[in-house]
């Protein structure tokens, strides 16, 4: 998942991602090390935060914007 890329991009830290989405620190940090798979809902959160389609967010393409 390209979660801790996006984020580092933007600047955030896992704490401010984490409340924005109203989810656990830890979770952010399983996500971006591969411990723990988001949810269908959580993905969703997560590629509209960021404006990009789920598919990119799970390295599926390489076009942020392909399939939103």
């Amino acid at each position: 998942m390209r979660l801790k890329e996006l984020r580092e991009q933007r600047k955030i830290s896992q704490l401010k991602l984490a409340i924005d989405l109203s989810i656990n620190q830890n979770s952010v940090s399983r996500y971006e090390n591969g411990l723990r798979e988001a949810d269908y809902k959580t993905l969703i959160k997560i590629a509209d935060y960021f404006d990009v389609s789920v598919d990119y967010l799970l390295e599926r393409t390489d076009n942020p914007k392909m399939n939103k």
